[in-house]
């Protein structure tokens, strides 16, 4: 398949604030201009300038207000989100906490993670409050003021009790979508702080032909794994556009465009339950003979006919039975088993061994093989034969091409090759000597022979 990746931002907000203009504050602006007139034109001119009084201050100060309180909510979202945190990684790591006793030491920092919370909260609630007191001073002052001129006007006859009934009632029913607009202006403030904008890669561009591996280098927080995830569609971008086939992936249905796109992560997850039906996942229709076709590809059938149970083991909670490289080869098995048409390999073997990572990487070979890859490396190594290198640097692509054509350039690239080759050969150099030690240590002690006279 082929890739086009032309973009300028990297993501945007769930939300859209157009559909809240349109629908919420241009019908509130409307109605305070309206009912300026009305009064102006039917009342007199002190009474529009209640209104224009009142609706100034009443949108002023909400603003005001809840862009001085967004603080606290931020405050108390991430306080929350501190004490889960903690919750859950307690329970996760529970062996951790018993083996060294530290069950009181858990209880106290979750104890201190609620209690910051619950300042945070108070805090929320307080500003809360002195919002809706605020708006409801001003709303109250507004219609108090214009009630007694009204009453005034009435007692020297300018104006009759139908009036004061009017002017009463149309204050109160103008006041209503202020309310909305108090609401609709703080909704929208809250889910700014969750979906939030980010820039992140900038004027990023790359094709990607049919068949074409695409390696993707860089320093860590460069926007390598943001291209991974934009590919995928778990957020849409702002600018630019990502095409696949000649379709712009933003106006194609998130299910058909992932039954296409197999992806193998760097941190494997395994379901609590058969290596069978782990690998199944990856096509939930398969029958046994294809999940074991597919291990077969992933160079793990033979390994997987040593456990007593087969394929009917159970990997247990995330896969802690298997080790790194096993866990990795049944995310491959399943991604073969997918057989989808674009494969996205995110830092897949970084967190293996050299030996485990050479050959899980013939393993990765094979299921690559005719499929257009994006791969995300940290070992350059591993990425010497792909057809475009991409050095992502600060959201940017610095410098494409092929390994040589990089090495020859003598920039970022070369600079990154030099030193995890010099990395290499210091650990090669430091394991030669480790071994020599051990071998002087493990040697006998040497002994002398000599001639007695008799």
């Amino acid at each position: 398949m082929l890739i086009y990746f032309r973009k300028t931002d990297s993501t945007v907000p769930f939300f859209s604030r157009h559909s809240y203009i349109v629908f919420s504050i241009i019908p509130t602006i409307v109605d305070i201009v309206i009912s300026i007139i009305y009064f102006i034109t039917y009342f007199n001119a002190w009474f529009g300038l209640i209104v224009f009084v009142c609706m100034g201050l009443y949108l002023t100060l909400t603003i005001i207000i809840t862009e001085w309180r967004t603080k606290y909510r931020r405050d108390m979202n991430q306080q929350d989100n501190n004490a889960k945190s903690r919750a859950v990684d307690s329970l996760l790591n529970f062996e951790t906490v018993k083996y060294y006793n530290a069950e009181s030491y858990e209880v106290s920092r979750f104890e201190d993670a609620i209690l910051k919370y619950q300042v945070s909260e108070w805090k929320t609630q307080a500003s809360l409050a002195f919002l809706n007191q605020t708006q409801n001073l001003i709303i109250g002052s507004g219609l108090l003021a214009g009630s007694l001129l009204c009453a005034y006007f009435v007692t020297e006859g300018k104006f009759q009790i139908g009036d004061f009934v009017l002017f009463g009632t149309y204050i109160i029913q103008l006041y209503t979508p202020l309310n909305w607009f108090g609401t609709y202006y703080r909704l929208s403030s809250w889910i700014s702080l969750l979906f939030y904008r980010k820039e992140i890669l900038r004027d990023v561009s790359f094709t990607a032909l049919p068949g074409q591996t695409i390696a993707l280098v860089g320093p860590s927080g460069s926007g390598k794994s943001t291209i991974i995830r934009l590919l995928f569609r778990f957020y849409d971008v702002h600018g630019g556009c990502i095409s696949i086939d000649g379709q712009d992936i933003s106006k194609v249905n998130q299910t058909s465009l992932r039954a296409h796109i197999g992806v193998v992560p760097q941190d494997t997850v395994l379901f609590n339950n058969t290596i069978r039906d782990n690998i199944r996942y990856g096509r939930i229709s398969a029958s046994d003979q294809e999940v074991e076709e597919a291990a077969l590809a992933a160079d793990i059938h033979d390994k997987i006919m040593t456990f007593p149970e087969g394929y009917d083991t159970q990997v247990g909670e995330r896969g802690l039975k298997l080790s790194g490289g096993e866990k990795q080869r049944v995310a491959i098995a399943r991604t073969i088993l997918k057989a989808p048409q674009i494969i996205l390999l995110d830092e897949a073997t970084s967190a293996l061994d050299t030996q485990t990572e050479r050959n899980i990487q013939a393993s990765l070979a094979k299921v690559c093989v005719n499929r257009t890859t994006v791969v995300v490396a940290h070992r350059l190594s591993t990425i010497i034969g792909a057809d475009q290198i991409l050095v992502i640097s600060d959201g940017r692509i610095a410098e494409r091409g092929r390994h040589e054509e990089l090495l020859v350039k003598g920039g970022l690239y070369s600079d990154m090759w030099m030193r995890q080759q010099q990395a290499q050969d210091s650990d090669s150099s430091s394991d030669t000597e480790t071994k020599d030690r051990t071998s002087e240590k493990l040697q006998p002690p040497s002994t002398s022979s000599g001639h007695h006279g008799h």
